[in-house]
C-alpha cells in the first residue's frame, strides 16, 4: 500500500510554472500576443464553469488554494484537483496549439 502524501498549499510542477510564465509576460511581441489570446480562449471556452472561476482566482487574482476553498465552501484539496485537472486539459490543448 502506498503511503499518502501530505497536502501542501504550494502547487509545483513544469505546467504551473510555463502557465505562470506565460501569464506574467509582459511583452509587446507578437508570438507572446498569440499565446496570452491562445491561453484565454482555452480558459474560457474549454474549461467548465467552475475550472475557470478557480483559475482565474489562482493565477489573475493572485488567491491561494485556501482562499478559494473558503470562498467556495469546498476543501483545498477539491481545489487542488479542481486546478490539476484543469492545468492537464490547457496544456493538452496548447501543445497542439503552438
Amino acid at each position: 500500500m502506498t503511503r499518502r502524501r501530505r497536502y501542501s498549499d504550494k502547487i509545483t510542477g513544469e505546467i504551473d510554472k510555463n502557465i505562470r510564465a506565460l501569464i506574467e509576460i509582459r511583452s509587446n511581441e507578437s508570438s507572446v500576443t498569440r499565446l496570452k489570446r491562445i491561453l484565454l480562449n482555452v480558459i474560457n471556452n474549454e474549461l467548465t464553469a467552475r475550472q475557470k472561476e478557480i483559475i482565474m482566482l489562482y493565477y489573475f487574482k493572485g488567491l491561494d488554494t485556501v482562499t478559494i476553498a473558503k470562498q467556495y465552501g469546498i476543501t483545498p484539496q477539491a481545489v487542488s484537483a479542481i486546478m490539476s485537472r484543469a492545468r492537464k486539459r490547457m496544456y493538452r490543448i496548447m501543445k497542439y496549439c503552438l
